[in-house]
């Protein structure tokens, strides 16, 4: 017969071995409160608090060691007040290289034209519309912004018309993004910035979003101009064989998070990568992938120190910034 409170015992108090590595302890606000502290006391606490205790390290490092710094960022991030990190970061030199998307540019430039406000993730869409209000999650945009964009972008794109009928070039999307930089003439702008420490800013997905619609609509009138993609591809590639280490910081995902990636994989990986996304692995996206897989890919370095972050950027990049660039 099973004596079952020996049983029970045996698997419930079964013997370990004695686990080794950081003893897991929070801060203690006993002491009263030292921001400071507190970041570095995530170190010790677990979860995703030791993930991003490892992303500052991390990045600490890439300063340290001088490496060839990418940072990719997709457009909600310059929708939010990430605009004005991402800015210091450029405006500074601390960064390198910039990727982004369609909106991580003309969002930029709207703003120079127009504020955006803080609105509600549960405010009604129909109602919106009937009001002409863009919704970029809990921000509002009105359309008169876009509309303040279309009057600056189609004047500067028959500027670049003209340019390309003179010289007989066409332009790629990264002189074009500095040319925009250039025009716009304004401090508060990431490209301003981006153009006068000529930092390069790279856009994959350029037509996707209100520039494209304005190059749709140019299109009608000037069915011969023309934007050269192949270009940057060479260019962005092309950026990794110089720099004897490289470094990744990657807000969100998509094109943004992949185009970095893959041109990292013809030096055969970065030396370091930190992601900052929220999305999960399990439907195979390059978004939700975690380091471990851009290694399979040679995307990322076998010996390269990496990590992925769980969380919402708006939260954890201005930390990160304040722990790492803002000190150095």
């Amino acid at each position: 017969m099973i004596n079952k409170e020996k049983t029970a015992k045996k698997n419930i108090l079964r013997k370990s071995e004695e686990a080794k590595g950081t003893v897991i302890k929070g801060y203690n606000f006993g002491n009263g409160v030292n921001y400071e502290e507190i970041i570095k006391s995530y170190k010790s606490t677990g979860f995703q608090a030791s993930n991003f205790s490892k992303a500052i390290d991390i990045v600490n490092k890439m300063i340290k060691e001088k490496v060839f710094i990418y940072l990719g960022y997709t457009s909600n991030m310059v929708s939010s007040g990430l605009r004005e990190v991402i800015k210091y970061l450029v405006k500074h030199n601390k960064v390198n290289l910039l990727v982004t998307t369609a909106g991580g540019i003309e969002e930029d430039i709207a703003k120079c034209l127009g504020d955006f406000v803080l609105g509600d993730f549960r405010a009604s869409g129909v109602e919106l519309r009937k009001k002409g209000i863009n919704r970029i999650g809990n921000i509002f945009v009105p359309n008169e912004r876009y509309i303040k964009f279309e009057q600056f972008f189609q004047p500067f794109l028959e500027e670049l018309y003209q340019e390309q009928l003179k010289i007989g070039k066409v332009i790629s999307v990264s002189e074009l993004i500095w040319k925009l930089g250039e025009k716009i003439n304004n401090e508060e702008s990431i490209y301003y910035w981006a153009y006068k420490n000529k930092i390069r800013v790279f856009c994959p997905a350029f037509t996707d979003g209100a520039m494209g619609d304005n190059v749709y609509f140019f299109k009608f009138k000037r069915p011969e101009f023309k934007i050269d993609i192949a270009e940057d591809i060479k260019e962005l590639n092309d950026s990794v064989f110089e720099p004897k280490k490289t470094g990744l910081i990657i807000l969100g995902g998509g094109v943004v998070k992949h185009s970095i990636l893959n041109t990292n994989m013809m030096r055969n990986g970065a030396n370091y990568s930190v992601y900052i996304n929220s999305y999960p692995e399990f439907d195979g996206s390059d978004s939700g992938a975690l380091p471990e897989e851009a290694v399979s890919w040679g995307k990322i370095g076998h010996k390269a120190e990496a990590v992925k972050v769980f969380g919402d950027a708006t939260l954890l990049f201005p930390l990160l910034v304040a722990e790492t660039f803002a000190k150095n």
